[in-house]
């Protein structure tokens, strides 16, 4: 039985001490192949590392690396051969999580990468403590000529299964100088957003659009003084074809050092020079590693959960995988961030013997249901800059949604779908291939995604949350979130006016029909889901806007919302619906992400009564991949069923690297797989009802934890549980309401 006690006050049981660097992940052994890599990044880059073969090898991606076809490609591969071999019985890769960086050693030589993380600049540095070494670095690229793409590779590219007879993904260009090697990829005018932007019937608004694939270039260039160009070679890894160029030292020596700088624009290839030449000539060497070091121990210093067992470590793991992408301009794709590897090595089927590049779902749309469990869990982590990328992706598409909307319907609002190209339109496939005549070309035909517009206002609140945590200005984003919000104002009126004459219900409220509850209650009326989330983000922007936003919007929206669906006792996902057609539970949705139930809230024997008897939330009850379940008991304090999900989900992958979860029902590594249980491990710590902050609302007292986490009004919360005794206990700055659980 879980014990309430109530402190008014702030106060400090113990004094608590500053929490020490992130332990360093260690393997002492070679890895066999690509899945047992670690990752290693900074910025927006991210590598896959290991060591085969008496070789170092790595993979390098970058964020917004999209081809033609809307496939996130990466840049290629790099393999460092030491002429004095790394002695394998003392071998040691190591990810040295506090600073940031990977190295491997055998205790005379060392190899060591790392990411700049303030521009885009991956550093190669080989040490030897006695003796001198040589060093050779081959660039391998399977890229160097035209590839037609078979049925499954094509899930690659946003055409999927949709694809044109004989896509194809363009060669790169390499240039091999002397002294530096530069690949580039490079997008003609022409790309999928011209064959969607035809497809959907926009031609007549194709130039307002916003086009991020047009002519967009993108690579980088190997270089190290003292290096050249020793020959080209070729070969096979895994189930792919590559050829390599090899740079070498030109003599021995006790260190080596080259740098691989990127660049993308959108422009032409000489624009894309003049970049790389810009950033290469920014680069000190000395100075950049002590920054990159600094920024790891800040991020670090913001929050952390520490504790014995596998949880605690890949809780720390997955955390700094998100940290790989702090500043790009795209966010991290749930399927696979920036750490994806030869798909044969996921899936062991014929089929997936297929190029690095691959990953399921495409690498240009974002499965919204799927991204967000990426991001909600940087709130309480306050890793703010790191939802910049994800909130800013949907800042720049939804004018293209807006124009969708005037353009099929004539009214405003952001018409945002569940699975949205890089550009704001309905993915290509899921858009519907065979439309019989008069069919809307606003909506989809397809059974998962029809009418799931609601997805979008979980990234408008998160905009808003970051406000209430940290003060972030907004600003930017409000007419966006207006717009979310006034599309289904509108669209529903609009769709009241082709049944009749009215456009509320006797009650005068909308009728949202028809909806979605996800991909999985379909044809809904009054989606628990999307009444939910409208009502919880209209009261949040009111609250933000006060009386110098458009209140009379905002207050008609939310006196004209239907209620959630609730009868006998449970939360309804609908008052009716016409079929189920995937596995989501949402009418658990009022429970995370909109807070309506939960700990200190209201009615919680409700939200309760429904996670235990809804025959359909205990029929989809699950840990894996993106399945909330965990969260859920967290949120309703229910301990014993959050710690036993929890224990599945946070527990190793099937990889080497433990964080590297999946396929689940996405690929790997599969992120919104570690999204989902982080946000379940903080709900079990931190909660926060009003001014009241709960501390280990749902945490089993036996599990020793020490943390610190974010909350409203820049408030951190640090504590420790230790032989099921709280002992230490810090909230700063002060909070007059403090309820510990114990």
């Amino acid at each position: 039985m879980v014990k309430y006690v109530l402190f008014i006050s702030f106060f400090v049981f113990s004094r608590l001490t500053a929490a020490a660097l992130p332990q360093t992940y260690e393997w002492t052994t070679e890895s066999r192949n690509a899945s047992e890599s670690m990752p290693c990044g900074g910025g927006d880059v991210g590598m896959n590392v290991w060591v085969e073969g008496g070789d170092v090898l790595f993979y390098l991606s970058r964020s917004g690396c999209f081809d033609e076809n809307n496939t996130l490609l990466k840049l290629g591969r790099f393999r460092i051969h030491l002429s004095e071999p790394l002695n394998t019985r003392s071998l040691r890769q190591q990810l040295v999580v506090g600073d940031g960086y990977w190295q491997v050693t055998d205790g005379q030589t060392w190899v060591q990468l790392w990411a700049d993380v303030e521009k885009p600049v991956v550093h190669i540095e080989v040490s030897r403590e006695k003796e001198k070494t040589g060093v050779e670095v081959t660039y391998e690229s399977w890229r160097t000529r035209d590839v037609v793409l078979s049925k499954r590779a094509r899930f690659q590219t946003s055409y999927k299964f949709a694809a044109p007879k004989g896509l194809t993904t363009r060669h790169d260009s390499i240039i091999a100088g002397r002294s530096a090697l530069s690949f580039l990829h490079h997008n003609g005018e022409h790309t999928i957003f011209d064959a969607t932007v035809s497809q959907q019937q926009l031609d007549a608004v194709k130039h307002r659009l916003y086009n991020p694939l047009r002519n967009l270039t993108f690579g980088g260039r190997l270089q190290g003084k003292g290096f050249v160009l020793k020959g080209q070679t070729h070969g096979r890894y895994a189930s792919t074809d590559y050829e390599g160029w090899t740079y070498a030292s030109e003599r021995p020596s006790q260190r080596h050092a080259l740098t691989i700088t990127m660049a993308t624009v959108q422009g032409s290839v000489t624009e894309w020079q003049q970049v790389l030449a810009q950033t290469e000539q920014q680069i000190q060497a000395r100075r950049d590693r002590k920054v990159a070091r600094q920024w790891w121990h800040e991020f670090w210093k913001r929050s952390y959960i520490e504790g014995k067992g596998d949880l605690f470590r890949n809780y720390t793991l997955f955390r700094y995988m998100l940290g790989c992408n702090a500043r790009g301009p795209w966010p991290t794709k749930f399927n696979g961030g920036l750490f994806t590897f030869d798909p044969e090595y996921v899936e062991a089927a014929e089929e997936y013997r297929l190029s690095p590049d691959y990953r399921n779902w495409g690498g240009g749309v974002h499965t919204a249901q799927n991204q967000r469990l990426v991001y909600w869990p940087m709130l309480k982590n306050g890793d703010f800059d790191l939802l910049l990328p994800q909130l800013d992706f949907y800042l720049n598409i939804y004018k293209n949604a807006e124009e969708r909307s005037r353009h099929y319907w004539g009214h405003e609002g952001a018409c945002l779908t569940e699975q949205i190209e890089n550009y704001g339109l309905p993915c290509y496939p899921e858009y519907g291939t065979k439309r019989p005549a008069g069919f809307d070309p606003g909506m989809e035909r397809n059974a998962w995604l029809e009418y799931e517009w609601d997805t979008c206002l979980e990234f408008c609140m998160m905009a808003l949350e970051a406000h209430r945590y940290s003060g972030m200005d907004i600003t930017r984003y409000v007419p966006m979130i207006y717009s979310c919000l006034r599309f289904f104002d509108e669209h529903y009126r609009y769709l009241a006016r082709q049944r009749g004459a009215k456009t509320l219900d006797g009650n005068g409220r909308l009728v949202l029909y028809p909806g979605s509850g996800g991909e999985t209650y379909k044809g809904a009326y009054n989606a628990t889901s999307t009444v939910a989330a409208l009502r919880t983000v209209a009261q949040a922007l009111s609250d933000y806007e006060g009386e110098r936003g458009d209140t009379l919007f905002l207050q008609t929206l939310l006196r004209c919302l239907p209620d959630i669906a609730v009868s006998d006792g449970m939360i309804r996902p609908a008052v009716l619906y016409e079929r189920v057609q995937n596995v989501e539970s949402t009418q658990l949705y009022p429970v995370f992400p909109w807070r309506i139930y939960g700990v200190g809230r209201p009615d919680i024997d409700i939200a309760r009564n429904t996670y235990l008897n809804d025959s359909l939330a205990v029929k989809f009850r699950s840990h894996v991949g993106w399945k909330q379940d965990a969260i859920w008991a967290a949120c309703l304090g229910m301990t014993d069923e959050a710690a036993r999900l929890l224990k599945l989900k946070m527990a190793d992958g099937k990889h080497r690297f433990p964080a590297f979860w999946g396929p689940g029902f996405d690929w790997t590594p599969d992120h919104n797989w570690g999204g989902s249980g982080m946000i379940a491990m903080q709900e079990m710590l931190l909660q926060e009802v009003g001014d009241t902050l709960y501390v280990f609302p749902a945490w089993p007292r036996e599990w020793d934890v020490r943390f610190r986490l974010h909350a409203a009004a820049g408030t951190t919360v640090e504590a420790e549980l230790r032989g099921g005794k709280v002992v230490s206990l810090k909230v700063t700055p002060r909070r007059e309401y403090v309820v510990v659980a114990y």
